[in-house]
Order: C-alpha cells, then sequence, then structure tokens
C-alpha cells in the first residue's frame, strides 16, 4: 500500500502541474499533504514534516544559493566568467568545451557539496552556452554529471564519509576505487550522453537568468584568469582545509576547530563572496555602490527557485516520515543477493521512492553492514561506492535537485526527465557496473 501511495503521488504532481497547469511550489504542498492523509500520519505531523522538510532543505540551500549567486554576479559583471570561457573555448575548441566543462566540475566537486559546485560554476556555463551557440543541456550535463559523481561517490562528501565509516572501509582506498570508478562514468554520463540529447532538446540561456548572469559591456577590461580562477576556488580551497584538518589534527586542536569554521560551506562561500568584491569588483573599478547595487538585484530572480525547493524538500521529508524508507528496508534484510549488488539495490529503490539520496545510502549502509561484517572477503571499499551509486538513480520530482536543474535550465518536467533524471540514471547504472568488474580482480 505504501509503494502504491508514493506512485500515485507521484502521478497526481505531474497531473496538477503539466494538465492543471498549477504552480510546482503550490502542487508539491498539496502532493505532500494528500500523502500524509493517505499513510495515516496525524494531522499536525503532516504539517510538521512539511515545515521540517521544508526547513531542513533550505536551511543551508538558501544561503548557498544567496552567496553564489552574488559571486556569480561578480564574475558575470566583471567579465570573470567571460574570461574563462573564452580561455576555455581558446584550448579546447569550440566542439571540445562540453569535455572541459565535466573535468573543470568533477574537480571542483571534489570537497564541495553539488550544490554549491552548481552555483560557483553557473555564470560559466551561461556565458559559454551564449559565446559558443551550444545548447545549454549539452554542456550543463557535462558539468552536472562531473559534480553528481564526486557528490556520490568520492569523500570527502558526507554521505560518502558516513557510509566509509559504516563499512569501517578505508578512506585513501575509497577515494582512490571512487576516481577509477568516477571518471569514466562522468565521462559517458556528461559529455556523451550530453552531446547526444544536447541535438535533441536545445535550450538557450533562460532570459531572467541570462541578464543576471551574463551582463555585457564591450568597454570594460576583463579580470585576469588567474585572478578569477583563484577568485572561483576560494571556497573550494577553505573546504578543501577543513578535510585535511578531519584527517591530520585532532579534534580539541585550535587549528582544528579554525579549519573546520572557515571550510564550512557557509563561510567558505561568505569568505569567497566578500572577496569578490574585492578581486572581481573594487580591483576592476567598481564604486561600493555598485557593488551593493549588484549583489541587492541579483537575489530577487531565484526566490521562486527556492521555493520550488524547499516545497521539494517537504515532499521528501512526508515520504520519509510515512515510513516508505523504513518499509523497503525490511523486504531486503534477507536477500539472498551479494551485498555489492544489495546495498546498491536498496540505495537505489529507496532513493525512487523517498527522493533522498543522503537517506537511501544511509539507510542500505545500515541494511548491508551486518551482513558484510560476516562477509570477510567482500570489499568494504566497493559497498561504500555501490551504495553511492545507488542512491543517485532515476531522481525525480520528489528529489530536490530536479527542481533546482529544471528553473535554472528553464526546462518543461519532460525535458528535466529526459536530461537530468536520464544522466543521473546513467551514472547509477555505469557506476555499479565499473565497481563489479573491479571486485572480479580484487
Amino acid at each position: 500500500m505504501l509503494l502504491f501511495i508514493v506512485i500515485a503521488a507521484i502521478v497526481l504532481l505531474l497531473i496538477l502541474i503539466t494538465v492543471a497547469k498549477l504552480n510546482p511550489f503550490v502542487s508539491l504542498i498539496i502532493t505532500s499533504m494528500l500523502v500524509g492523509f493517505a499513510t495515516g500520519m496525524d494531522l499536525q505531523e503532516i504539517i510538521q514534516s512539511i515545515k521540517t522538510g521544508l526547513g531542513n532543505t533550505l536551511s543551508l540551500l538558501a544561503i548557498v544559493l544567496a552567496l553564489g549567486t552574488m559571486l556569480g554576479k561578480m564574475m558575470a559583471e566583471s567579465g570573470g566568467a567571460e574570461r574563462i570561457a573564452h580561455t576555455l573555448i581558446g584550448r579546447f575548441g569550440t566542439k571540445n568545451v562540453h569535455w572541459a566543462m565535466m573535468f573543470v566540475a568533477f574537480i571542483v566537486g571534489i570537497p564541495v557539496f553539488f550544490q554549491v559546485g552548481f552555483v560557483l560554476l553557473i555564470p560559466l556555463l551561461f556565458t559559454i552556452a551564449i559565446e559558443t551557440g551550444i545548447s545549454l543541456v549539452t554542456i550543463g550535463i557535462s558539468l552536472i554529471a562531473g559534480l553528481s559523481v564526486v557528490h556520490g561517490l568520492v569523500p570527502p562528501h558526507p554521505a560518502a564519509m558516513a557510509a566509509v565509516g559504516i563499512y569501517h572501509a578505508n578512506v585513501g582506498k575509497t577515494i582512490f576505487f571512487s576516481i577509477i570508478v568516477g571518471l569514466p562514468t562522468a565521462i559517458i554520463a556528461g559529455p556523451l550522453y550530453g552531446k547526444w540529447i544536447g541535438k535533441r532538446i536545445h535550450k538557450p540561456v533562460p532570459e531572467l537568468l541570462r541578464k543576471q548572469f551574463t551582463e555585457r559591456n564591450e568597454d570594460r577590461k576583463l579580470p585576469g584568469f588567474a585572478n578569477t580562477m583563484f577568485t572561483i576556488l576560494v571556497p573550494v580551497i577553505l573546504m578543501l582545509l577543513a578535510t585535511l584538518a578531519d584527517i591530520i589534527l585532532p579534534e580539541d586542536n585550535i587549528w582544528y576547530q579554525v579549519f573546520k569554521y572557515i571550510g564550512d560551506p557557509i563561510t567558505a562561500l561568505l569568505i569567497a563572496t566578500v572577496y569578490s568584491f574585492f578581486s572581481l569588483g573594487f580591483v576592476q573599478g567598481m564604486s561600493r555602490d555598485r557593488v551593493l547595487s549588484f549583489s541587492n538585484e541579483c537575489l530577487g530572480p531565484i526566490a521562486s527557485i527556492l521555493l520550488v525547493i524547499g516545497a521539494g524538500g517537504a515532499f521528501n521529508n512526508v515520504l520519509i516520515d510515512s515510513g516508505v524508507g523504513d518499509y523497503i528496508a525490511d523486504l531486503a534484510k534477507h536477500s539472498p543477493i551479494s551485498p555489492i549488488l544489495l546495498s546498491w539495490l536498496i540505495a537505489a529503490v529507496i532513493r525512487v521512492a523517498t527522493g533522498s539520496a543522503t537517506v537511501s545510502m544511509m539507510t542500505a549502509a545500515g541494511i548491508v553492514a551486518p551482513i558484510a561484517a560476516s562477509m570477510p572477503d567482500v570489499s568494504r571499499e566497493l559497498l561504500v561506492l555501490a551504495t553511492g551509486a545507488g542512491s543517485l538513480i532515476l531522481s525525480h520530482v520528489n528529489d530536490s535537485g530536479f527542481w533546482l536543474i529544471k528553473e535554472y535550465f528553464g526546462m518543461t518536467i519532460k525535458e528535466t526527465f529526459l536530461t537530468w533524471t536520464a544522466m543521473e540514471t546513467i551514472i547509477s547504472v555505469c557506476a555499479i557496473a565499473f565497481i563489479m568488474i573491479i571486485n572480479m580482480f580484487i
């Protein structure tokens, strides 16, 4: 019955948005409430679950998107994004620039959250799409494939690191195998699939975001490539320092506390944004009033995006609180399947049902870890990767990431399924295939 309710809720949501033409934010809240009613949740519990889901989703994301948008605005107004775009196009060529975006995203995404990497690189993505005339889908899929792969598979991302602890895996080996698995997976799901689907879905940069992130002043002097790259890498460097502190410093060390503080996504982006006011603003001859104007006016267009993402988080949380994840976990406990394949399968099913990659990864790891403990020949590191791969599959309307990509790329729901959802599924399937191949030789 629970699975039937989930399927019915997804169908209803699609009907409300595509047929009834109801606002996605309103549609998601209505569907969340109906799921709560159908699963027998108390009335107050439904409301609290919606509040908690929306609040938890936006608690970090609202700050990240706001600061990231300001940083992106400074990149756009100063010409920094244009400078990087010209450099990449010059070195890789117009036909291969989507490959460059995948590798840039893979590197930038290693120490940062998916959403942080996305908002850092979105001005660059838009500028390259305008400069080359290539479909936003072709370049964008390459970018988000690189980010998504490292987000799901590569420590030090929180879910992956938590799974390392649950499975008692070796961090160094996990990172080594994740790169071996992740790079070819990102290539297949990114540049290769992106080029194929981009020929069939040609999307320009959405007009509202185009004005915000790609404003041009032909008389301005563009900042240097090194200056711009350092500015965009400031939060990456700070988060990487926090990761290194976790590995080499004890928790009671004062420098551990300092690095963890400045390496938190909020602090790191705040530092980078303020730094951009100088490196891409004042140094480029902008007045304080102009910098203030840019940082104020860029926030308006992201309001609707934040609401839709928050509502997606509410829908996600109601599904979790209704017991769908626990129900699926109970069904899988006594399965005779190989632990590596089982961890992927459990994570995949819970991901599809609840929309949460983190919940699916943690749940699957908790179920499979006791099974794996009795099987010493099973690679703990591959278990981490398999669980992460399963947690990425088939992202759809109950995932806030689905709505993030839909809104920023200006796509319809159908187009988002054909691009983002398909790409996430390709990542999951290719990753588990490579993992199983590696498992044959170790």
